[in-house]
């Protein structure tokens, strides 16, 4: 079965646009690690679109710049769900002057929450906070002795996800550790669109090695990467 191949970034925007998909108030998802497997493309359509007061849901918020950070300089993001922002300064100032909302999470547990969210389980158990500020107001219990927090599932209106080979079929297939956030995202949204670097048949991708069934994808788009580099490290020459 095909699956819906859009010919732009702005193509895929105008439409769910027209579907009531991008809107004001919405939730969205956004895989990547830092600038790794992060759907650049598709963000900067996203901004292009205006929407406002959009709760970001990321591994962390980009760089100044790029990634989510253009949605922070454009002030569309009024709410991050997060484990790492240390990269973006704007990120870091509209926190402290309260213009952005952020829900902090331990890493593990934002990966897990995520997860739970494209499984359909709507909360789990971990240790991972027990004692700390991230326990409160939160339901705690004591399992075979040791105390666990309870955290809720976290799902998106829109997965936006990053791949480096998509099939006709809308199998992805990442590339190693751009792989980072994107499978469990693109499960945990009601709408997921994947921005890939290459479209190969039917078949062309080995069954064994996809990481996200098509049956989790409702669009793909064709984008020439530019994968830049968040802090280039380099050895001196001997």
């Amino acid at each position: 079965m095909l699956i819906k191949t859009y010919n732009s970034p702005k193509a895929v925007m105008d439409q769910l646009v027209a579907d009531g998909v991008v809107r004001d108030g919405m939730t969205i998802m956004a895989g990547g690690f830092g600038l790794c497997g992060i759907p650049e493309q598709l963000i900067i359509a996203l901004r292009d679109t205006g929407v406002k007061n959009i709760t970001a849901i990321s591994n962390n918020a980009g760089v100044d710049e790029w990634g989510l950070g253009l949605l922070l300089q454009s002030k569309q993001i009024s709410k991050m769900v997060s484990s790492y922002v240390g990269e973006n300064e704007e990120f870091a100032r509209q926190f402290l002057e309260k213009e952005l909302e952020v829900e902090f999470n331990p890493q593990g547990t934002l990966a897990e929450r995520i997860r739970a969210g494209g499984a359909g389980i709507p909360a789990f158990f971990t240790a991972t906070g027990v004692g700390t500020i991230i326990a409160d107001g939160k339901e705690t219990r004591t399992i075979e002795g040791r105390e666990y927090v309870m955290e809720t599932w976290l799902k998106a209106d829109l997965s936006l996800v990053n791949a480096e080979v998509a099939d006709e079929s809308g199998n992805l297939l990442y590339s190693k550790t751009a792989r980072n956030f994107n499978p469990m995202m693109a499960q945990a949204g009601a709408v997921t669109i994947a921005e890939v670097n290459k479209i190969v048949p039917i078949g062309a991708i080995d069954p064994d090695g996809i990481h996200t069934v098509g049956a989790f994808v409702d669009g793909i788009v064709l984008t020439q990467s530019e994968r830049r580099i968040e802090q280039r490290t380099i050895r001196k020459a001997v």
